[in-house]
């Protein structure tokens, strides 16, 4: 029976819903939606209305005009109770609605005790909205469902305009450790960069076996690839990518929790907890956040346990790969000689530390020869004015080494990692965070965006982890609801580590014999500098003004400023080169599903 009424109603309504351009004529949809129930039940009760009632579903409540109507559920062929989907959003079969009337729809339909909970607002007081850095799908209601799975759909259009005071020939994710010194033309001319790369969709998969375990699959992307024929010319055809993919499964009752797939990295800061899209990322526009925020986001799988939501302990394995200093010479000092992964070392020892990519991997990348992936072990804890962790990193490095005139091939391998901590404060509850993030070790250059190498090699061919420390401190301001403001200090500083030839001359990383003078001669058409940096600092301020929101969406705009200082190791004739620039940022995001 209750079947038959939902095809009646829908057959009633899609019609007129396809019509409707106004509220008046939406208000009389539900006008006539209260007389058929009304109907309905008069009809009921001639025919034995008291026996179908001991099956009539339990019914919701809309708020509609200042007055409460009824809205229908049926039940599914399971057995299972659904809601009638929100005909102002959902339109099966004919044509949409309008747009004015499908915001007149969404306001109609605030639900007070709903199944599908009404348009969330926009929440800018935490210390990393989700809408801002990430896609605060969360908070969404489901769009719709296939059997117990709900479906969620995040994301935003955006477009950034970008101006860097040096060119780096970089989209929305700039390369902090490419800033070129004054040997190149570059360092004498601006850049302009518009861009709508970061646009970005999302999709959230949810179930529930029993009423203690929930399954989660995630898979959020953007338009940050780049194929061989992407080009800014005429088309600007870059490509999707993977940003995160990866499912979840969580027992609350044992307080148990899995990851598998690709996500950020367990490195990364949490504003709570140690669960997926909790992340501490800062409110930054740029797409390669900025130096001095440690993180990754590669495939992992991950294993959590909570006390009470209180203590956290986490486990992950994650994909291993290593940046390794292993060329650049200068005329009168060859450091290392050969191609890009196979290299001839001062001692006449063949190192072969990387291979180009084939089947699935990019053939026009490197990838390292890795033994076992990076380990991360993590504890936090959450209190109510805090939020602390502290975590220790693993990672293992590995080479073929064989002498020059020939002989047997080694394999070595070296031990890499670091400690590291975040926090994070509310200093002023819902007005001002503070955020800090530290990590430290050999090895770890990975995990900053200022990419610096992780690691060089020993006169035989072993890797050497270089020495580092990765660190940031911002503040998060919230003087309104509708504004937030930030500022961020990062650091990333290499160390390092050398060995002398058998020429006399230092080989490995943060030499000091180097003819470096090259570097601040001004050449059209680029002169030689082969420095190495040692620390990349930078002072990151911005913010955000949430514009408008409603049943149509919501819309942001953002604008940030970087200043970036990149200083190298002292050469052997004196010079020390360092370089900076400029970034701005003034973006534009609409966020249609919030």
């Amino acid at each position: 029976m209750w079947g038959g009424v939902a095809v009646l109603l829908g057959g009633m309504v899609m019609p007129d819903c396809a019509r409707a351009d106004d509220m008046a004529e939406i208000r009389a949809i539900h006008a006539e939606m209260r007389r058929l129930e009304a109907k309905v039940q008069q009809i009921e009760a001639r025919h034995g209305g008291a026996q179908n009632a001991q099956h009539m579903p339990a019914s919701r409540t809309l708020r509609s005009g200042g007055r409460a109507s009824t809205a229908w559920t049926a039940p599914s062929p399971s057995g299972q109770i659904t809601a009638m989907p929100d005909l102002s959003r959902l339109v099966i079969g004919g044509p949409a609605l309008s747009d004015d009337a499908q915001a007149a729809a969404a306001a109609e339909n605030t639900m007070t005790e709903s199944i599908i909970p009404s348009q969330p607002k926009l929440d800018l007081d935490s210390s990393s909205p989700l809408a801002i850095t990430q896609t605060g799908v969360d908070s969404l209601p489901p769009v719709f469902r296939i059997g117990g799975v709900s479906v969620r759909l995040g994301g935003f259009i955006d477009f950034s305009n970008i101006y860097r005071s040096k060119n780096l020939t970089s989209g929305p994710a700039t390369s902090w450790g490419s800033f070129p010194y004054a040997n190149s033309p570059n360092a004498h001319t601006g850049e302009y960069r518009p861009s709508a790369q970061l646009t970005r969709l999302s999709v959230l998969l949810q179930g529930s076996p029993t009423k203690d375990e929930t399954l989660s699959g995630y898979i959020e992307t953007d338009f940050g690839g780049a194929a061989g024929t992407a080009n800014s010319y005429q088309t600007n055809s870059y490509t999707p990518r993977i940003r995160q993919a990866y499912m979840t499964y969580s027992n609350t009752k044992w307080g148990f929790h899995v990851l598998a797939g690709q996500a950020w990295s367990l490195t990364t800061g949490y504003t709570q907890g140690l669960l997926s899209r909790h992340e501490q990322l800062p409110p930054v526009v740029d797409n390669n956040q900025i130096p001095g925020i440690v993180f990754t986001r590669v495939p992992q799988i991950r294993f959590i346990k909570d006390f009470g939501r209180k203590w956290w302990l986490g486990l992950s394995l994650e994909a291993p790969q290593v940046a390794y200093a292993a060329s650049g010479s200068s005329s009168d000092h060859p450091m290392l000689s050969g191609t890009d992964d196979d290299i001839l070392a001062s001692s006449g020892t063949r190192i072969l530390y990387s291979n180009a990519g084939s089947g699935m991997l990019n053939p026009n990348a490197k990838y390292s020869m890795d033994v076992a992936p990076d380990i991360v072990l993590k504890g936090a804890l959450d209190t109510k004015p805090a939020h602390y962790e502290i975590y220790g990193l693993a990672r293992w490095f590995k080479a073929m080494s064989q002498s020059a005139t020939g002989g047997p091939i080694r394999e070595r391998v070296s031990f890499a990692g670091g400690v590291g901590g975040d926090v994070t404060v509310h200093v002023i509850p819902r007005f001002l965070q503070f955020t800090g993030n530290v990590l430290a070790g050999e090895g770890i250059g990975r995990y900053g965006p200022g990419m610096l190498p992780d690691a060089t090699f020993k006169a035989n061919g072993t890797p050497a982890p270089i020495p580092e420390i990765i660190g940031s401190m911002g503040l998060i301001g919230h003087p309104t609801p509708n504004l937030l403001v930030y500022l961020y200090g990062g650091v990333e500083h290499a160390g390092r580590r050398t060995y002398t030839g058998t020429d006399g001359y230092q080989y490995g990383y943060g030499v000091n014999d180097l003819s470096l003078s090259s570097c601040n001669v001004e050449m059209i058409t680029g002169g030689s500098c082969d420095a190495q940096t040692h620390t990349l600092a930078d002072l990151t301020v911005g913010g955000w003004w949430h514009v408008l929101q409603g049943g149509y969406g919501a819309v942001m705009t953002g604008v940030q400023y970087t200043y970036l200082r990149k200083f190298a190791y002292k050469g052997g004739d004196g010079a020390s080169p360092t370089t900076g620039g400029n970034t701005v940022y003034v973006t534009f995001r609409y966020l249609p599903f919030q």
